[in-house]
This record gives C-alpha cells, sequence and structure tokens, in this order.
C-alpha cells in the first residue's frame, strides 16, 4: 500500500475551493445553488489586454520564458510599482510567478527554516497558513475583531514577536474582511518592524485597486523597513484575469534572486502569453477598472442594507476587496428541523442545503465567529441569494 506524505496529510483542503466543489455537485444534481464562496470578479479581462495576448501568439511568444518573467514585463512592473504606490523596485528586484499565491510561497519558502515562527494576523486568507506549514514553520496568530474593523495594532504585533519571529504575512485590503489598512496604521506597525530587522513582513496587496474611498497604501513605502518588506501583487482581482494565472513580488535584491532560485526548480517562468498581455495591464492607467470597482461599491451596499435587516447579524464595513465578513455567531445553538448549528461551519452547510447559498465558514480563515460573503456576483444575484439566507436564517430558533 502507498503511503501519503506526512506533509501531505497534515495539510487542509482549501475552504473555498472545497465549497465551490460543493456547489458544483449540487448543481449537477439539478439544484439552484447561488454560489458566494469564491473570490473571482464576474467581470471579462479587458479587451485591450487580450489583444495583447494575441499579438504576443502572432509574435511567437511560444517558447520558454526567463524564470523571473521577461525583462520588459518586469520594467514595466517596475514603473507600476512607482507610478502606483511610489515604490522603487527596479527590473532585477523583481519576480513573476503563476499567481500571487505562488509568490507568497516562494518567499515563505526562500526564508523559513524550520521551527520558526510566523506571525499571521486573524482573520487571514486560507492558504497563509499551510504555506507556512508546508515550510514546517510555527504558526502565530494575532487576532483582531469585528470591533477594530479587523486590524490589529502595534502594541499586539510587539507582543507576539519572539526571538524565533522570522516573518509576517498579512493583507490590504484584505481577504476576508475588506478591511484596509490607513498610512498611519501601517506606520504603527513599522515602527515596531523596525525593532526586529531579522523579520520579514510579506504585504499581500493583490485587492489593491479594489479600494473603495481611501487611497491605497503600501508598508514598503516606509525607507526604515524597505528591505524587510515583500510586496506581494497581481493581476487576478483588479484587472479579472483570474485564469491567466500571474502574481509577483517586489523585494530587495537577496529575496528576489532566492525566489528565483526556487521557481527555478518547481515552474520556471511563467505563460510565456500572459506576460505579454500583462505588459498591456501594467501600463494601463488603474482608472481603466474604475466602472468595475463602482459596480462592486454598490454591491458591497445591497449586501450591508441586506444584512443589517437580519436579525443577529454583525457586519462592518469593508474598505476594499469584494467581501463581507459578518459575526454570525448569534445562531450557534439555535436549530431547524433537527439540525443544531454549534459553529460557522454548521452553519455554512446549513446556508448551502436549506438556502442553497455557498459562503465559506469563518473557521477556514481563523475566525469562527464569522462567515464570508463574496459579492462578486449580479446585483440581481445577490438580491435572490441574501432573501433566501435571511429566510434560512430565521427558521433557526
Amino acid at each position: 500500500m502507498i503511503e501519503l506524505s506526512e506533509r501531505l496529510q497534515s495539510m487542509e483542503e482549501s475552504a473555498t475551493i472545497a465549497m465551490s466543489q460543493k456547489s458544483r455537485e449540487l448543481r449537477a444534481q439539478g439544484k439552484d445553488v447561488i454560489s458566494l464562496s469564491l473570490g473571482e470578479p464576474d467581470f471579462h479581462t479587458p479587451e485591450f489586454i487580450k489583444d495583447a495576448a494575441k499579438q504576443g501568439m502572432d509574435e511567437n511568444y511560444t517558447t520558454y520564458t526567463p524564470v523571473p518573467g521577461y525583462l520588459d514585463l518586469r520594467e514595466a512592473i517596475s514603473r507600476k510599482f512607482k507610478r502606483d504606490n511610489n515604490l522603487n523596485y527596479p527590473a532585477d528586484q523583481i519576480v513573476v510567478s503563476t499567481g500571487a499565491k505562488q509568490s507568497i510561497a516562494n518567499v515563505v519558502m526562500s526564508i523559513v527554516n524550520p521551527g520558526d515562527d510566523v506571525i499571521i494576523p486573524v482573520p487571514y486568507w486560507v492558504s497563509y497558513r499551510e504555506i507556512v506549514r508546508v515550510a514546517e514553520g510555527n504558526v502565530v496568530t494575532v487576532s483582531a475583531g469585528i470591533e477594530t474593523d479587523f486590524k490589529i495594532t502595534g502594541a499586539q504585533l510587539a507582543a507576539a514577536i519572539t526571538p524565533k519571529t522570522k516573518m509576517m504575512i498579512f493583507s490590504t485590503p484584505c481577504n476576508p474582511t475588506g478591511s484596509v489598512y490607513s498610512k498611519e496604521e501601517l506606520r504603527e506597525l513599522a515602527d515596531v518592524i523596525v525593532q526586529h530587522p531579522q523579520m520579514v513582513v510579506i504585504c499581500d496587496e493583490i485587492y489593491e485597486h479594489i479600494n473603495f474611498g481611501s487611497k491605497h497604501e503600501s508598508l514598503a513605502q516606509f525607507d526604515d523597513i524597505y528591505n524587510q518588506v515583500v510586496t506581494v501583487n497581481g493581476v487576478s482581482k483588479a484587472w479579472a484575469m483570474t485564469g491567466w494565472r500571474l502574481g509577483y513580488i517586489g523585494a530587495n535584491k537577496e529575496i528576489a534572486k532566492a525566489c528565483g532560485k526556487i521557481q527555478g526548480q518547481f515552474t520556471s517562468g511563467t505563460c510565456s502569453i500572459t506576460q505579454r498581455a500583462v505588459i498591456a495591464a501594467m501600463d494601463a492607467d488603474p482608472s481603466e477598472v474604475a466602472d468595475m470597482v463602482k459596480a462592486f461599491e454598490s454591491r458591497r451596499t445591497l449586501v450591508l442594507n441586506a444584512l443589517s435587516k437580519i436579525n443577529g447579524v454583525k457586519a462592518n464595513v469593508p474598505g476594499g476587496a469584494f467581501y463581507v465578513f459578518p459575526d454570525v455567531s448569534y445562531f450557534y445553538g439555535k436549530e431547524f428541523e433537527g439540525q443544531k448549528i454549534q459553529d460557522a461551519n454548521d452553519l455554512a452547510m446549513y446556508l448551502l442545503n436549506e438556502a442553497l447559498v455557498a459562503l465559506v465558514s469563518g473557521e477556514a480563515f481563523g475566525d469562527p465567529n464569522c462567515i464570508r460573503i463574496s459579492y462578486a456576483a449580479s446585483e440581481e444575484t445577490l438580491t435572490e441569494a441574501m432573501r433566501r439566507v435571511k429566510e434560512a436564517l430565521e427558521k433557526l430558533k
């Protein structure tokens, strides 16, 4: 009998992908399931980006690519960093990967040794924890609840750091909460980080352009911690390019070189045609996605208004991304037709079976009091989904 590795057996399946799979199974049975579980824009990739991909094919960009990405793409990313974030990352400090998830994994595998502590603020994106565990690091969580807009303070960070701390990973705007750190809040974290020069911080900014009202702020803008910060970004969310699979990092030269070495042994360079398309995205003005961001903001209002009409649900107002992360602990201990709700996992399954709406348990993101609702769907779909959720929750007594 073949035995699978302990590494694999200790790894949790992605909760978002698992819920999406269950939704597809119910649909295959003829059930009218509305899936609000995946973080995927329901928009199409802009035409000018697709045209750049077609041009790349016509020009025969069909061979192996340099491991860190085409030089002209990395130069375009460098221009984007300067234009949008006022960050100076020359091309040799940029590594292009097959999605931001690989970018994060490259950094973790390059920095973290077995037994090193990695601080992850809660709530967190599901894969941060599992990537650290694969690298045999110790996950140290720092919790921030709905009352603080799900953002940690400098004091909380300082209290979590020990001589074993090697890294911190967080996102702004955040998946799953949509919370956005202000410049002042990031400076507060930077004041702690600078005191620990052995510590590397991965700042995941994949939702950068999906930001409602406030200007996006990057942690690496502070000169005193610039060399300690790895800025992660990509094209999946803002440019509706989830299937194209391209993410990238800006980092100091040593870390960038290390990530190139890791990537060279796993995947080598990412898809050539994708890279040609992304040059067009990087050189485009962010105003190109303004209509999409406006639509997301309108959907956020729709979902928040619907949640406000459900007794027992508590929700903050997310500043970015396309998620709401309401506290639903009011319903724990309640039941309907013999089905008792013990936790967020039970509630998510109850809503899938009773309301035919797929959401994701907050437990997957480290917060068992919440569930994640993705509003990357049409307003018509969201209206119907929230009607079903309200009806199902009101059955619980």
